[in-house]
């Protein structure tokens, strides 16, 4: 379980990117984070696998402090927690199973990392990795040569390879064209059902949002000002999240209550 208590984030600008941050997320969920460019949505999953650290509260994922978590402590705890940008962060001149292999680099002992050897094991984790998500068979091609979508499904493989109890995502199908965003929210959800893995999505595409996520967080201005089930978000919701019409939201929700 991730438990954010009472979490805020302040830059060195003073900017506030987080404010009064209470959330529990069940493990095995998939929730997808909404809301304007510039609300905190990237802040608030990256405060989760310690890329950002909080400036107040406490942030507790099964039961460990997170914030109180220092140097290897933090390198042990990543680990738990896999993170998919937008730019897919690939080395695009090496083949696609090295790049996947990459993600043991840090457990390897000093001589495998200088010659870049890994284990019978390891390989046999990344092919697997790789056919969870359809491109075994691009194993031994270079990453220059495959699609954008093709190129997301070789990061989602390589945080897959880690065997993460969490997966963050920042945005991962900004850069898709449309068919092909689609192809990895179906990776998304197919792995989220059969593995129970928890994934976190900070997205801005609301349809897609929708359709895959179970559950919906609105974040403006650093706050949340929506947690719930995505079948119930509405258009009222909606413009709540993104224009903070509050007296709109009410007056249809008190108008529901009585039907």
């Amino acid at each position: 379980m991730i438990e954010f208590i009472n979490v805020g984030k302040t830059y060195p600008n003073n900017v506030k990117a987080l404010q009064d941050i209470n959330l529990k997320i069940e493990k095995g969920e998939f929730v997808a984070i909404i809301g304007l460019s510039g609300a905190g949505k990237s802040t608030l999953i990256r405060c989760i696998n310690r890329m950002h650290d909080i400036s107040e509260g406490e942030l507790i994922v099964d039961g460990v402090k997170v914030n109180a978590l220092k140097g290897r402590e933090i390198r042990n705890y990543r680990q738990r927690v896999g993170m998919i940008f937008q730019s897919f962060n690939l080395v695009t001149r090496i083949s696609v199973l090295k790049n996947v292999l990459v993600s043991f680099v840090p457990h390897l002992p000093f001589w495998r990392k200088v010659i870049g050897a890994f284990s019978k094991e390891q390989k046999i984790k990344a092919l697997t990795a790789l056919d969870q998500v359809g491109i075994l068979d691009k194993a031994y091609v270079r990453v220059d040569q495959l699609s954008g979508g093709q190129q997301q499904r070789v990061a989602l493989a390589r945080t897959l390879a880690q065997n993460p109890d969490i997966i963050l995502a920042d945005e991962p199908i900004a850069s898709l064209d449309p068919v092909t965003a689609r192809q990895v929210m179906d990776d998304f959800k197919r792995i989220n059902r059969d593995t129970e893995m928890t994934f976190i999505i900070n997205i801005h595409h609301v349809e897609m949002a929708l359709e895959y996520a179970d559950r919906i967080i609105g974040v403006r201005e650093g706050r949340v000002v929506y947690d719930g089930e995505a079948k119930n978000v509405t258009e009222e919701v909606l413009d709540y999240i993104y224009k903070g019409n509050v007296e709109e939201l009410e007056r249809n929700t008190e108008e529901r209550s009585y039907v």
